[in-house]
Order: structure tokens, then C-alpha cells, then sequence
């Protein structure tokens, strides 16, 4: 069977790899068909135009211009004419060639071609920006943005949904592949620029002045994103908090719902007005958690005229007397609530969307931000509620000193900004992106596409707060919410805006924030009053801001000291194994090469043990004598890390409390789980029929996946409806009254919630305790019946010597394990992980916060080898001590 030629290059062979190509292909059906631009064939050319009109065309693919259209085509039609000139040729030399010949051309003609300049579409990749049901308008803008510029695609990766999980984005500038632009959020844009990981952009606003201006910002949104002068980041969108009320509540206390609470004192009172409790004391319903929604520390200090930082940044001032008055308001409403523990036993239950706890009238008021009113128009559209400005001192509301001349309400505001870190490959392209994130024109293009779908959903629209004035007034003329209700509450929000504050911009911005929380919950639960603990949330941020002022002290690190330790420290290890194989004698040539095959074969272990194991093991040794963040060349500081970690001025009493909470896991733990797995082996020891279903019924639990076993758990130590606390309340409640625990919402039952866990997975060490039982000799337990002993008597007098080394196997294994313990404490406790007030806080868990999220790489090398010193020391110990109770069959006759 013949086949018809090519038309492209008319080559009798049709070679299916030239009509491969699109265009081949396309030509060649069009060309058959007959269907040119004219008809009958008289124009043989192809059209290459679509038939549908712009306006016909959806937003993304309309067409350009006719001149750019039509010089675009000509490029297009040149090329590919080129290309068929080639393989006219190509097919010519291969006709003489023959097969083989052919595809030795055709391979170097490959090779030729992947050498020459790629044409492709720039990549612009974008971190941070998240796809979901919500953003409908922002990939709208997206597309609007490749549609504008062709040569550009942008890639978006979410990473956390714009939380930026700071271990991946260290890591990626780190090795020199950073993203484009950066979805940020804005209360970390200080300590990053501080690293020298985002790039200014002075420049390109200089260059570039008319579309992005300082002017057109929320004051507190723009100096949310400079730096020591310098502008690392434009800001995007925000937010700002007030105070939501359900009105209809207000109505059955016997409120005005038409007159919310101003000030302090009056929040309180509506507070215990609007609570309710059950019949055993429990909260029914609850009128106001201080710290729930989104209000913290820092709104109320705010509030009350307190500050967390200097103007120059260099010192740290949380324990001053208004934050300390703040922080004493906030226990004295959880106090007059019934204790922060009750409070955050009943919060520990609340759960979200349509079981939002403000909409199902479990909370009657709470502080919260902008965004929770679309999720009252898509979970709760008929909820009666107001917003108004949240409750103030009441002497700045009346004015009185020292808030005289100061607005009479004050909110605080975050939010996300676009930045470009350092390294990035298309600076130029990525500014444009963020230039037309920013711009009006974009904002109601997201606006339009996403109230369509919302409406599309059955569900109200309600847009949030831009950064950039011009783009806010835009957006609520042309798109303000119809419903009545969210349009007067967003607009509470937007006239709030101009009196809005913001987080500290610092460095230490993390961690001023965790000691803020740990301040606040030693005070709340009476561990320290509010001054000591704002004294030592102070203490803790100033020596941290005081090492990063001091770091130019130190030294620069020369490697070439390490390098030549290590050099000499590997030419002596080589010479004394050397030495060490001559001293046992010759060997023969055969020997010689089995003895180069079996190095041969363990180089792949050998190498990757080396470079992936030994060599970080090294750096860490090198690292803990130094200062260094990852982004910052290491700086030599001796035995510092080591003299903070061991001084009780420093951070010695936070690591030896870790320690005392792994001892508690310890000493508590590992016999309940030792004693667990034993027993389920002992009562799996047996043979009944279905034994093997029993042991998998056992076993399974301890195959299933650490995230998802203490998910689990967290549901069901839940102190409202989690399973072991409706058996406590059943059992113990009734019988002797007994309230049940709140577990992780609590310092006192935290650490056994933990051990509850690991009991889960005792059955894992079933198998190993079964292999023990097993090996014990049945004439010992005959013999010992024939003294008459018991069951107790043979366990006592024979099982538990002859699994001794399991027992000790066990022990060893558990300590090293629970000193270890990390994931299940990072998983259960929130963040920042180790609460409640530190209760739950491990050496591990330490060791991540500095070196993973304050990046004190140098320190948590140094905690790493103490914590290393500390396992070997009681792993001796437990050796040398199990020479005296530890007994083996092998050293019987001995």
C-alpha cells in the first residue's frame, strides 16, 4: 500500500517524525481538505487566523493588534519554512545514507538544535498565592497579566498559602533559587531584609514613580513593608480588627443592640451579662474571650498607650506600665470568666465554617478582622450582628491624659505584600507582575470575576480591604456588599483603617511575638505576675536584639583552619587503617581483589555516608562554635553558644525546664508503655484460635502515621466532646465527682495527654516482647510449677530475668526516644509549639525554634551537641548499670 507524500516537504517517505509536528500535521489535513484561504483551492496558503471576533473571544485569548498579528504569522511562516528546507535536505543525504545513516543525522541534527537559543516563554514563578474557591479574581488577574504580556508565564505555587513557611524559603535562597515575587506577609518583611534575602526596590520606584506611590497607601500598611529606610516590599492587601456582637443576643440579656460596649469596663460587664453556664458548670455559652478571634497582647496594649519597641529599634520595652495594665485588664476578665483553663477548655471545642461559635451563638462577642465577614455571608447570611470599634481605656475615650489629642478608638492591622528575593532570575518581569497586582484596573477586574462566581454559588460577595486607598475606593463603589449589614460593618473596618497600628519591623519580630504569647499565658494562669512576665519576655527579645548588634565583634570564620583539621584528621584516619591492614598480614592477589570488589560494592554507602551523614555531623561541630543565620557568612565565637546555653543569666533555665518535661516523659512513660506492650504480649503469648487477628488488632495502631495519630488524638482529648473525657464524665464524674481533665489546654495534664499517645503505640513493641517470650525455655516454667510456684512467682522468678535484655534493649531505646520526642509536641500544641506556658516544651522542640524559625544555626548546633552529650552520658550509664541486674544465657557458664 502506497502512501500519499508530504506535503510540507513532498518527500515520497511521509516520515511520520516530520508530521508529528503540529503544524505538519495541520497543513497536511488542510491542505487535503482543500479548506485555504480560498476556495476551490485557487489560494492554496492556509488561514491562519481563527474565525470567532474579539468580542466573541473569552478575556484571555483575545487577539492583538492586525500589524503585531500579522508580523507574528510572518515569523511564524518563515520559520517553518526554514525548518522544511532542512528536512527536504535531511531526507535527500538520508536517501543515500540508508537507515542507519539516517539516524545518525537525525540524532546530530538533534544535538545541533538543542544547542541553539531557546525562544520559550519567560517563567515567572510566584510563591505564596493560593488557589482556591476564594481567589477566583486573583487567577483572573493572573491571566490577564500572561494575556498582556505573551512572553511571560506565571507558575504559582502556594507554600503555605502565603504563610511562607520561612524553612522553604531560606532553603531555596540559600541555593540560589529563589522565586520571581513572593506572596509575603508583611509582619516578617523587617527580619528577612534584615538577612539580606529581599531586594529593595527604591529603584524601580524611582524609575517607575507614577503607578505605585507612598501616598496612596495606608500609613501602616507601607511602613509595615520598610526597612531601615528602604522599601523591600509593596503592600497588597490588609486588614484591621473590631468587635463583632451577635445583636440578637444582646436582645435576650436585656442590651441595646444599638449600643455595643466602648470601653473596658463595659466589655466586662457585657461580658458576664451575656455568659451562660450549664448545670455542672460548664460554659453553655460564653459572652467574651479576651484572646480569642484575633486581638492579642498588642491590641490592647496598644490601646493603652504601651509600646513593644524604641523608635531606633535597638531596645526591647514589653515590660512597661501600660503593657502591664493592659495584660492585668486580660486576666481580670478570664479571672471574673472562671480562669483562663475553663475558658480554654470550652475554646478548645470550637470548630469552624457553619460551627463557627459567633455564629451559633456559643460566643456572644468577640475582636476579630475583616475577613470573617465573608464567612458570615457564605456560613451564616441571616445572623443578626454589628460591628463597632473595639472597647478602649475609657480615658482615651473621653480624652484625658495622656491619650489627649490621640484618636479616641484604635485598631491594629497586617496583612500580605509582594517582595522579589535576592537571586531572583527576572527582577524586571517580576516588578511589572507586582505593578499590576497592585493597580486599580486589576482590583476590579478580581472584584467582577469573583462577586460572578459568588453569585454563580448562591452566596453574597463581600470584597476585602486593599492596602492602596485608590483601589479601596474603587472596589466599594463599584462592588460594596448589597446586604445592608456586611456593607455597613466593612465600611466600620475601612473607616478604621487610618488609625490603625502595626507590629513591630525588627528582626526579632518572631520572637517578640512568642514572648508576648508566653507572657501572656504566664500571667493569665497566675505563674508569674504581668510585670515578671513581660520582664522576662523583655530580658529574653534584648538579648537577642543585643547579640545581633554585637555579631560585628566576632570574627569572620576561616575555613581554611577547619578544612586543614579536617584534611589532617582524614590522612590519619586513612594511615591507621592502612597501618592497621599491614599488621594483619600479607594477602594474597586473589584476597586483594575480593577485598577491592567489596569496597567496590559498599562506595555507594560509603559516599553517601560521608556526604550526607558524617559531613553534616561535622558542620554542626563547626557551626556550634559560630554565629550564623544561613544567609550571613558564620562568624567564630568560641565557646559563646555553649557559656549562653550553660548560664542561668541566659538560656539555661529554659533548656534545663525542657529537660525536667523529657525526665517527666521519661521516668512517667516509658515503664506505662513498657509495662503496656509487655502485657499485650503476655495476653497475645497464648494459642487460641485468632490469635493472629488479635496481634494485627494491636499492631496496627503503631503503623499509623504520626500526623495522623496525633490528629487524632487532639479530637479525642478534646475537654468538650472528645471520647475519653465523655467516658471520665460517665464513669469518674458520677461516681466520685471527679471534673474531668482538660488535657492539652492545661500545664497540669498536657505532658500525660502525651503519654496517653504513646500508649496508643505500645503495640509496636509487642512483637519484640513476643520474640522474648518466646525464647524463654518451657522447662523453667515446668520446673518452677514443681516448687509449687504460682503465675506471679514464675513471672517474677523467671520471665522477667530471662527478658531482662529486652527490658534493657527498651529502656535504652525509650530514653534516647523520648529525649528526641519532637513531632507529636510540634503537631498538638500549636504554635508556638511546647504550650501550654512551656509545659509540654522538649529539648528538640527547642532546638527547632532557634535554629529553624529565629535561624540561630550556630546556637542550635550547640544545643544539638549537648543534647548528643547528655544521651551518650546516660546511655553509659544504663550500659555500666546493666551489668548488674541484666542477665544473658550466653554468659551463664562464664
Amino acid at each position: 500500500m502506497t502512501r500519499s507524500p508530504c506535503l510540507c516537504c513532498l518527500h515520497p517517505w511521509h516520515c511520520f517524525i516530520w508530521e508529528a509536528s503540529a503544524w505538519c500535521v495541520w497543513w497536511n489535513l488542510r491542505m487535503r481538505k482543500g479548506n485555504g484561504a480560498g476556495e476551490g483551492g485557487g489560494d492554496r496558503r492556509p488561514n491562519l487566523l481563527p474565525k470567532k471576533t474579539t468580542a466573541q473571544l473569552p478575556l484571555g485569548f483575545r487577539r492583538k493588534p492586525a500589524h503585531l498579528r500579522t508580523k507574528r504569522i510572518c515569523r511564524q511562516t518563515e520559520l517553518w519554512v526554514v525548518w522544511h528546507k532542512m528536512a527536504e535536505v535531511v531526507f535527500r543525504i538520508s536517501g543515500a545514507m540508508g537507515k542507519k545513516g539516517f539516524l545518525l543525522l537525525f540524532g546530530f541534527l538533534l544535538l545541533v538544535l538543542s544547542a541553539l537559543p531557546s525562544h520559550a516563554r519567560i517563567r515567572l514563578m510566584v510563591w505564596g498565592l493560593q488557589s482556591s474557591e476564594e481567589s477566583k479574581g486573583q487567577d483572573a488577574v493572573v491571566r490577564e497579566f500572561e494575556r498582556r504580556h505573551p512572553n511571560i508565564k506565571v507558575t504559582m505555587l502556594s507554600m503555605g498559602a502565603g504563610g511562607m513557611d520561612p524553612q522553604k524559603l531560606m532553603t531555596s535562597i540559600a541555593a540560589e533559587v529563589p522565586p520571581d515575587v513572593i506572596h509575603q506577609d508583611r509582619f516578617t518583611i523587617g527580619d528577612w531584609a534584615s538577612r539580606g534575602a529581599f531586594m529593595p526596590l527604591d529603584d524601580f520606584l524611582k524609575k517607575d514613580p507614577g503607578p505605585i506611590r507612598k501616598e496612596d497607601y495606608f500609613p501602616a500598611c507601607w511602613a509595615e513593608a520598610e526597612y531601615q529606610g528602604k522599601v523591600y516590599a509593596i503592600p497588597y492587601g490588609t486588614d484591621d480588627r473590631a468587635l463583632y456582637y451577635n445583636r440578637a443576643l444582646f436582645r435576650e440579656a436585656g442590651l441595646d443592640p444599638d449600643r455595643p460596649p466602648r470601653t473596658w469596663d463595659e466589655l466586662l460587664q457585657y461580658a458576664l451579662r451575656l455568659t451562660r453556664k450549664n448545670p455542672d458548670g460548664s460554659f453553655q455559652r460564653i459572652g467574651f474571650i479576651p484572646n480569642y478571634g484575633n486581638s492579642w497582647l498588642y491590641l490592647y496594649s496598644w490601646q493603652n498607650g504601651g509600646e513593644f519597641m524604641s523608635p531606633d529599634g535597638r531596645r526591647c520595652t514589653l515590660c512597661n506600665p501600660r503593657t502591664a495594665e493592659a495584660l492585668r485588664y486580660m486576666v481580670k476578665v478570664y479571672d471574673a470568666l472562671g480562669g483562663v483553663e475553663k475558658v480554654n477548655a470550652f475554646q478548645s471545642g470550637f470548630q469552624g465554617a457553619e460551627l463557627d461559635p459567633f455564629f451559633i451563638g456559643k460566643v456572644a462577642m468577640k475582636i476579630d478582622g475583616n475577613w470573617v465577614l465573608n464567612n458570615i455571608a457564605r456560613y451564616a447570611p441571616d445572623l443578626d450582628f454589628g460591628v463597632a470599634p473595639a472597647p478602649v481605656p475609657a480615658a482615651r475615650l473621653r480624652g484625658e491624659p495622656p491619650f489627649r489629642g490621640q484618636p479616641r478608638f484604635i485598631t491594629w492591622s497586617g496583612g500580605f505584600s509582594f517582595a522579589i528575593p535576592v537571586g531572583a532570575k527576572h527582577p524586571k518581569e517580576a516588578w511589572e507582575f507586582i505593578k499590576w497586582m497592585n493597580s486599580v484596573e486589576a482590583a476590579l477586574l478580581a472584584a467582577d470575576v469573583q462577586r460572578k462566581y459568588n453569585l454563580s454559588k448562591g452566596r453574597p460577595f463581600v470584597p476585602g480591604i486593599s492596602a492602596n486607598k485608590r483601589v479601596v475606593k474603587a472596589v466599594m463603589e463599584r462592588f460594596a456588599p448589597r446586604d445592608p449589614r456586611l456593607r455597613r460593618a466593612l465600611q466600620t473596618f475601612v473607616d478604621l483603617m487610618p488609625y490603625s497600628r502595626f507590629r513591630p519591623v525588627t528582626f526579632v519580630g518572631q520572637r517578640l511575638w512568642d514572648e508576648h504569647v508566653r507572657a501572656f499565658e504566664l500571667a493569665t494562669r497566675h505563674k508569674a505576675t504581668p510585670e515578671q512576665a513581660l520582664a522576662a519576655g523583655q530580658r529574653v527579645v534584648q538579648k537577642e536584639l543585643d547579640k545581633v548588634f554585637n555579631r560585628t565583634k566576632f570574627p569572620l570564620l576561616d575555613w581554611r583552619y577547619p578544612i586543614a583539621i579536617l584534611a589532617a584528621s582524614f590522612i590519619g584516619l586513612v594511615l591507621a587503617v592502612w597501618m592497621l591492614a599491614r599488621r594483619s598480614g600479607r594477602v594474597s592477589r586473589l584476597m586483594r581483589s575480593e577485598v577491592r570488589a567489596g569496597y567496590l560494592f559498599a562506595m555507594p554507602w560509603i559516599a553517601g555516608f560521608l556526604f550526607f551523614t558524617l559531613g553534616p555531623i561535622v558542620a554542626s561541630a563547626i557551626l556550634s562554635f559560630c554565629d550564623y543565620d544561613v544567609l550571613h557568612p558564620p562568624r567564630f565565637v568560641g565557646w559563646q553558644n555553649y557559656k549562653w546555653l550553660l548560664s542561668p543569666q541566659d538560656d539555661w533555665p529554659v533548656f534545663w525546664h525542657s529537660l525536667r518535661n523529657a525526665a517527666f516523659l521519661a521516668v512517667v512513660g516509658i515503664p506505662l508503655t513498657m509495662a503496656t506492650s509487655l502485657s499485650i504480649a503476655l495476653l497475645l503469648n497464648t494459642k487460641v484460635k485468632g490469635m493472629t487477628w488479635y496481634r494485627t488488632i494491636y499492631f496496627v495502631p503503631s503503623i499509623v502515621p504520626i500526623v495522623a495519630g496525633a490528629i487524632l488524638w487532639i479530637w479525642v482529648l478534646n475537654p468538650d466532646y472528645g471520647l475519653v473525657n465523655a467516658a471520665w464524665k460517665a464513669t469518674l464524674g458520677q461516681w466520685f465527682g471527679w471534673p474531668a481533665p482538660t488535657w492539652l489546654a492545661s500545664e497540669v495534664w498536657s505532658k500525660p495527654a502525651l503519654i496517653l499517645l504513646s500508649l496508643w503505640g505500645a503495640g509496636g513493641g509487642m512483637i519484640l516482647w513476643l520474640a522474648g517470650l518466646q525464647g524463654v525455655p518451657q522447662q523453667l516454667y515446668e520446673a518452677a510449677e514443681l516448687d509449687g510456684a504460682g503465675w506471679w512467682a514464675k513471672f517474677r522468678n523467671v520471665t522477667l530475668p530471662m527478658i531482662s535484655p529486652y527490658i534493657f534493649f527498651n529502656l535504652i531505646m525509650g530514653t534516647i526516644g523520648v529525649l528526641q520526642t519532637f513531632d507529636t509536641v510540634y503537631i498538638m500544641t500549636g504554635q508556638p509549639a511546647g504550650g501550654p506556658a512551656d509545659s509540654t516544651l522538649v529539648p528538640v522542640v527547642l532546638l527547632f525554634q532557634n535554629g529553624f524559625q529565629y535561624f540561630k544555626m550556630g546556637f542550635a548546633s550547640a544545643l544539638a551537641w549537648l543534647l548528643f552529650a547528655i544521651i551518650l552520658t546516660l546511655s553509659l550509664i544504663q550500659l555500666k548499670m546493666g551489668s548488674l541486674w541484666v542477665y544473658y544465657e550466653a554468659e551463664r557458664g562464664k
